[in-house]
């Protein structure tokens, strides 16, 4: 006999965001550890509900007050212990140099883990006991970087616009502080590092040619010039081109790391040595232009990612104590009434109650076609639960208001918006590895040694070979520039960067490299049925009582239960069936216990009601269905019904028939992701499987699974995985076990649903089911094109190698090897223009047909 004790998981660690976090998995291990606590795991939360630690315990071993102590207790010393950052830090930084920077707080005394992207967001998570966030901001400055805000701060992209937002919203209003000042230096110095701007090391690198090419033609061209001032130019050229390197390399060095900038100061060094200036010059020239170009190109990226967070507008008009005024979006609070104009973008989440209109929502889920919006028709009933509030009457911060005025009330924070969570969430992306990314890093701690060891063995191939030392120095400082492994460093990175901000742009947010290289590799997806290949919404077919119930008795009684819940079956039986029973008024029900996966239980004057599959009666002490009841049943469920049984107390008051309607899309949408190269897609499904099969086939799938619990849904995921990578496909909240057990867990709708961002790999913003083969498609393309990056990379290693070995020169190798890198981050960007093919075919089909 056990007892059990759930809690938020929120309360228990503060600073966890995320359910899969490891500070989760050191609470649960310490519980799990202790005398008289049988059980320990997570239940994701649904609604606006945060995920809970769910404990089952020995209560003849622990009392309630103790395991609460011990739970409490347990969480706060982890918390107290385990500390996490998410820093934006300012210079300049590319993928290299955030991978050394990873290397230097890895190498700290405390540091558990580390995340670094190339846009400057660094995610540590740290011992108290053996570092503080201070010590490891010194140890960011020390890397010659300027860490901004900590964790608690708004995500970093969205940090900076709500900083541009309090400033110009202060001068609109005349208000001018020193905090406004110190934002607006802080931004112009992160928009314009150093005394040349952002574009320096490119101004620094042509000058470099400059002066190259000037020194060649003055030896060249001129030949009464004195021989010491083509070689002073050169030096001046070796200046202005080694300028960012040098900085780099001795931070690298400093640091114990042996990179490409250093191989290249060794290579210009050495050929200097060799007198060969011109050459040494060239080499400078070609890898910083090269470097300056990558961070160009990069930054494109990077850029269509901090373009989310400028959606948002920077200042709100809004109706407080009977007075309009206009203020900064962030210092908005929830229950503020907004004013929103024609042709205006909205400035927070919330719901109408005043006007209708037609909200443009590409911006934010990728929806083509304006969404028709109205006021809620009961506002206080949508204060109280805003996250049961329908489609209809949400609003987004960020998208664009049709021809009609309107006025919302919020329901979040600027920080708290659809739009803040994705803009951070798309940034933290940028620091999880890809496997190809990680493939790739393992193999250059291998390949970087050996190039060394090759290098070093040619110093001495005079030895061998009959030629001068000089020839053999040459080569072997050949043999460096060519084998670096520069194009395969950005590879993976660059593709990975560019395929999330191509789909955050497209309305789905994709949470790393990982569920965007593993969604590239699918061939199986599975999908719930119930407001996935459904539309979501079912009525009511059919109300059968039992002999001598009437109708009204038995739709009262599951009026009156199912109006305490909001699951989708409960909000169509208590839709219909006050439209059924009219304006009459029905006694409440109370004491509401979901029965997970099969129905409920309520208290009705007195009497015990039972709600819900006919499995669940006639186990765990709930009476059986009588005979009448359960033939009723199978001929409703033969008819592809879902189907509710109704007890109460000891007798049966009938079953009430109900039925969801396919997607219009859906059978498109399937079609779509075969020809994608999806082999086998399958429902899985709570419900009868005559009822499943009965959908499965409206929309065109082959295989349904039903009569499945949560726990059985699980099982069914583990068993697919088994035999290949698959996908689930839910709404991030009934389904969060099945999904958090797939390959990649799909979400879908997830701009009204916290849970649903928070729990799966990929969330489709919209609830349109026509997004996912845009998501597929997309990371199929960005798979490809990783692949095509490494080999490219990896080939022209191969290919300049040997050539450098038997007497290609320097400049044709580093012009190569610069081109290389050059030529995959360009292959990369092609992802940002990335198109639908799928969805052209299917509309060209469709007019073919017509």
């Amino acid at each position: 006999m056990t007892d059990k004790l759930q809690l938020e998981l929120p309360l228990l660690l503060p600073e966890v965001t995320d359910a899969s976090d490891a500070c989760v998995r050191r609470l649960m291990a310490n519980l799990g550890a202790r005398a008289g606590i049988v059980d320990v795991h997570v239940l994701a939360g649904q609604g606006s509900e945060a995920s809970r630690l769910c404990v089952h315990y020995d209560p003849q071993v622990l009392s309630l007050a103790r395991i609460r102590r011990i739970v409490s207790t347990t969480g706060a010393k982890i918390s107290e212990r385990f500390g996490h950052a998410l820093l934006q830090v300012d210079g300049a930084l590319h993928e290299r140099r955030a991978r050394a920077l990873e290397h230097r707080l890895r190498t700290l005394s405390g540091v558990l883990e580390v995340g670094a992207s190339a846009s400057g967001l660094v995610r540590v998570e740290f011992d108290r006991n053996d570092i503080s966030e201070a010590a490891i901001s010194e140890a960011i400055s020390q890397f010659g970087l300027r860490p901004q805000n900590p964790s608690e701060q708004p995500p970093p992209s969205f940090a900076t616009s709500t900083q541009r937002s309090r400033t110009d919203s202060d001068n609109e209003l005349g208000v001018a502080t020193a905090d406004n000042e110190a934002n607006s230096a802080r931004e112009h110095d992160h928009v314009h590092p150093g005394l040349l701007g952002e574009k320096a090391e490119l101004i620094f690198s042509i000058s470099c040619g400059a002066l190259l090419a000037t020194g060649y033609l003055i030896g060249k061209l001129v030949p009464s010039t004195p021989e010491w001032l083509p070689i002073a130019i050169f030096i001046i050229a070796y200046v202005f081109g080694g300028f960012f390197t040098v900085r780099e390399a001795a931070q690298n060095l400093l640091h114990k790391r042996f990179e490409i900038d250093t191989l290249m100061l060794v290579a210009a060094t050495g050929a200097a040595v060799l007198g060969a200036w011109a050459e040494g010059a060239l080499l400078l020239f070609l890898f910083s232009l090269g470097h300056a170009l990558e961070h160009y190109a990069m930054g494109r990226a990077k850029r269509a990612i901090e373009a989310l967070a400028d959606l948002a507008p920077r200042t709100a008009t809004v109706r407080r104590k009977g007075e309009t005024r206009i203020i900064p979006v962030e210092v908005l609070a929830v229950g503020d009434v907004v004013l929103v104009r024609p042709n205006g973008r909205l400035p927070a989440d919330g719901f109408l109650i005043s006007g209708t209109t037609s909200v443009n929502q590409a911006p934010l889920t990728g929806e083509s076609i304006p969404v028709d919006k109205r006021a809620v028709d009961d506002a206080a009933a949508a204060r109280a639960r805003p996250d049961t509030v329908p489609a209809l009457s949400r609003v987004f911060a960020g998208t664009i208001n049709g021809d009609g005025a309107i006025e919302i009330e919020v329901t979040h924070r600027a920080s708290d918006t659809a739009l803040a969570r994705v803009v951070k969430m798309v940034s933290e992306a940028e620091t999880q590895k890809s496997p190809t990314q990680r493939y790739t890093d393992k193999f250059e701690r291998v390949f970087v040694p050996v190039v060394l060891s090759l290098a070093f063995c040619l110093l001495f191939a005079w030895v061998v070979v009959d030629e001068p030392f000089r020839d053999s120095f040459y080569r072997a400082m050949a043999v460096l520039v060519a084998a670096s492994p520069c194009a395969l460093a950005i590879a993976t990175p660059s593709a990975v960067l560019s395929g999330v901000a191509r789909a955050a742009r497209g309305g789905v947010l994709i949470k790393g490299g990982r569920p965007l290289e593993d969604l590239g590799s699918l061939k199986a997806i599975a999908f719930d049925k119930t407001g996935t290949l459904t539309i979501g919404r079912p009525r009511i077919t059919d109300v059968k009582p039992v002999e001598g119930v009437s109708k009204d008795e038995l739709l009262e009684a599951a009026f009156a239960v199912e109006s305490l819940s909001d699951h989708p079956l409960a909000e169509a039986i208590t839709r219909d069936g006050r439209a059924m029973l009219g304006e009459r008024n029905i006694v409440q029900a109370t004491d509401l216990q979901n029965m997970a996966g099969r129905g409920v239980r309520a208290m009705l004057e007195g009497d015990p009601i039972w709600i819900g599959k006919a499995e669940m009666f006639g186990s765990e002490g709930i009476p059986a269905l009588g005979n009448s009841l359960s033939e009723t049943i199978a001929k409703l469920r033969q008819t592809g019904r879902t189907t509710m049984a109704v007890r109460r107390a000891d007798r049966d008051l009938g079953a009430i028939g109900l039925m969801d309607t396919p997607r219009p899309a859906a059978r498109e949408t399937l079609e779509r992701l075969r020809s994608l190269g999806i082999s086998r897609m399958i429902m899985i499904s709570g419900d009868h499987v005559n009822v499943a099969e009965a959908i499965a086939k409206e929309v065109g799938l082959d295989e349904a699974w039903g009569d499945l619990m949560p726990d059985d849904k699980v099982s069914a995921i583990l068993k697919l995985r088994k035999e290949a990578k698959v996908a689930m496909v839910g709404d991030g909240v009934n389904d969060a076990p099945a999904m958090a057990n797939a390959t990649v867990g799909i979400a879908m709708g997830a701009a009204g649903s916290d849970v649903a961002l928070e729990t799966a790999d990929v969330a489709l913003m919209a609830d349109d089911l026509a997004q996912l083969p845009f998501a597929v498609g997309l990371s199929r393309h960005t798979r490809s094109i990783i692949l095509q990056n490494v080999f490219i990379s990896l080939g022209v290693v191969v290919f300049l190698v040997p050539s450098t070995i038997v007497g290609l020169g320097i400049g044709p190798a580093v012009a190569m090897h610069e081109g290389s890198t050059l030529i995959v981050v360009l292959n990369a960007l092609r992802l940002l223009a990335y198109q639908d093919r799928t969805a052209k075919k299917s509309v060209e089909g469709h007019q073919a047909s017509a």
